[in-house]
């Protein structure tokens, strides 16, 4: 049963390329848009309040709301006020896309040793030197972190789309009628195969982050 399942899979693969193809980039076109725009949300929200060292109800209030929030409601909520298309999905899953960005954000320079910066801050440093030259840096390997979270929660969820009209491999899993469960895996080994190397770029920018900032022997 599974051997033949495992086959007529391939086989979908194999005659349907083009299509695949086609929804892949469309997910990845929706969530990469998605995730780019959490990024630039979170990413200066969480640097100034990890370097206020203040908000930290704010960083853990949000990461807790997007743990509990389902992503189905939110998406719904979307299109309930901006209808269905590709723009009402996007913007849930930028809300979907914050919480690990910005929460990771905040620790990665708050707990950054107050002895650095304030050595920092003795040299004459502003206080956006100190963030972009001291603070940061240190920090990057833990805010990579928090955005590879972001981008394999979002591109995870984005399938979720095909169901109110955001395109991309969830038309596939949505239609079992017409695809039937080689082509639902099919899409589930895309979606699967793009969530695995973004996580894996960011893998890498994060372990050369880490390997810049250990101290040389």
């Amino acid at each position: 049963m599974l051997a033949s399942l495992f086959v007529d899979t391939l086989r979908f693969i194999g005659d349907n390329a083009d299509l695949l193809f086609q929804k892949t980039v469309e997910t990845a076109e929706l969530a990469f848009t998605a995730l780019g725009i959490s990024i630039l949300i979170a990413l200066p929200l969480g640097l100034w309040l990890g370097h206020r060292h203040r908000g930290l109800f704010v960083a853990l209030g949000v990461s807790s709301l997007g743990r509990a929030l389902p992503s189905v409601a939110i998406i719904g909520f979307m299109i309930a006020i901006l209808g269905v298309g590709f723009w009402s999905n996007t913007i849930a899953l930028v809300v979907l896309g914050i919480p690990p960005t910005l929460t990771n954000t905040y620790f990665a320079v708050e707990g950054v040793d107050r002895d650095v910066v304030e050595a920092a801050r003795g040299m004459g440093l502003t206080e956006f030197q100190i963030l972009g030259r001291v603070e940061l840096p240190l920090g990057l390997p833990f805010v990579l972190a928090g955005i590879r979270v972001s981008a394999v929660f979002v591109i995870a969820t984005a399938t979720i789309a095909g169901l109110f009209g955001g395109g991309g491999l969830g038309d596939i899993m949505a239609d079992f009628s017409f695809y039937g469960l080689p082509g639902t895996l099919a899409a589930a080994l895309c979606v699967s195969t793009l969530a695995l190397l973004g996580a894996g770029a960011l893998t890498l920018a994060r372990n050369s982050a880490a390997h810049r900032m250990a101290p040389s022997e």
